[in-house]
């Protein structure tokens, strides 16, 4: 069994990023899965090319992408991804779709077929906050996101993938007053525990995990 786990550089303005920092010191083997490491370019469509190289090379049977979603207090466990670019900052290069369709003849949306509830109750039994998000924004996150779910869909069904959101770490927040944070040694254990639960559950539990809004 592969797990392929991904974590884009550092964009807008950040000298790190605390979804590639926690990805680097997540352990070799998890529940004898190996651990397959990518960083991936926060740039609109080589981000996707990047990682569509990274599963022609190692054939995973697993793939977590991990991205920052700074002003979030927990590990938030993407639902869904949707086939719309819509940046509201640039990218790494300079690019900035706005209202575009990530691939024209994709759905208007893909969900995650990773088991997201029993990863979030994994995570939350072992008392690091975590929950379902419903938006992984319509930037370079989303952009991966519904890359991934599109790849799965039209050539490798034999995957399951999907999407964690991880919440600065505290280096970050420093001049950032008031903005949660969590320690990378966190983030790396939740994200070691997603993958725990999606070995140890290929489909999903049936609990509450929606929001009013």
């Amino acid at each position: 069994m592969k797990v392929l786990i991904t974590g884009f550089d550092p964009f807008g303005g950040e000298k790190i990023n605390p979804a590639l920092e926690a990805v680097k010191k997540i352990k070799d083997r998890i529940n004898g899965a190996e651990i397959i490491k990518c960083e991936i370019p926060t740039v609109f469509k080589k981000s996707v090319e990047k990682l569509e190289e990274c599963i022609e090379k190692h054939n995973p049977d697993l793939v977590f992408c991990i991205g920052q979603a700074g002003g979030r207090y927990d590990m938030t466990i993407e639902r869904v991804a949707i086939n719309v670019d819509d940046f509201r900052i640039k990218d790494n290069e300079g690019n900035q779709p706005i209202d575009t369709p990530i691939f024209e003849d994709g759905k208007n949306a893909y969900f995650s077929n990773l088991p997201i509830k029993a990863i979030v109750k994994e995570i939350q039994s072992n008392n690091i906050p975590a929950s379902v998000s419903n938006t992984a924004g319509t930037f370079v996150c989303n952009h991966l996101m519904y890359g991934l779910l599109y790849l799965i869909d039209k050539k490798y069904s034999n995957i399951r993938g999907g999407f964690i959101h991880v919440p600065f770490i505290p280096a970050q927040v420093i001049e950032k007053r008031n903005t949660p944070s969590m320690a990378v040694e966190n983030i790396t254990k939740a994200l070691e525990l997603a993958i725990k639960a999606s070995l140890e559950n290929e489909k999903d539990i049936k609990s509450v995990g929606g929001k009013i809004f």
